[in-house]
């Protein structure tokens, strides 16, 4: 089986801490928003959410917004962020039985690579890319082939795993088996994302009877 797994409320409980992040910034700006930026942000990753507050009308640079979010995310993806129940146990386990591991996410490498080797999973895959690697979002249908083609093999081929609901929507568009991952951040999209995904795990060990 080929995996591509998200990194950030798939792998890692992280999403309490990219969605403060993210909150910060707007708040410290005085620019209003509702429950919905959550879900519309969390597959752009740093830079397209950068793009994305720029149309809300804040005033930094692209570039002055992501050194703004990777200053405030670092400490915690370096040093506290943990894995979710069962990921590391079952990342071994898919390893052992021969299975091509792969991250896709939206966080850039610089809290990506520091918090994957110091959970002490990172030489578990055979590839970890950040949007920045394909230079789009997870928005795009593209990366989603890009990524498959770096693997080798069709998107048909690929079982992509992720917790938000548009990320999975695209991936399947890009024909890519889905499988829908619970986290607390999207709990209220859980049977949406059930509708339109081919598998919906609430604890990544129900990953070994799929």
């Amino acid at each position: 089986m080929n995996y591509l797994f998200d990194f950030d409320g798939t792998l890692v409980d992280s999403m309490p801490t990219f969605v403060s992040v993210m909150l910060r910034i707007l708040d410290e700006n005085d620019i209003k928003y509702d429950n919905s930026i959550v879900k519309i942000i969390t597959p752009l990753g740093y830079g397209g959410t950068a793009k994305y507050y720029k149309t809300l009308g804040l005033e930094q640079s692209e570039e002055e917004l992501i050194t703004l979010m990777n200053r405030y995310a670092y400490d915690d993806y370096v040093y506290n962020i943990p894995a979710k129940n069962s990921v590391i146990d079952t990342l071994h386990a898919l390893k052992e039985r021969g299975d091509s591991l792969n991250v896709l996410t939206a966080s850039p490498h610089t809290v990506l690579d520091p918090c994957l080797k110091r959970l002490g999973i990172f030489e578990l895959f055979d590839n970890v890319w950040s949007c920045d690697d394909f230079k789009t979002t997870k928005a795009d249908p593209e990366i989603y082939k890009m990524a498959a083609e770096k693997m080798g093999v069709s998107t048909e081929k690929v079982l992509f795993l992720d917790d938000n609901l548009n990320a999975d929507k695209t991936a399947k568009t890009a024909g890519m088996k889905v499988c829908g991952v619970y986290d607390d951040s999207s709990a209220e999209y859980t049977d949406e994302m059930k509708a339109i995904t081919d598998f919906y795990i609430f604890d990544f060990k129900e990953l070994l009877e799929i």
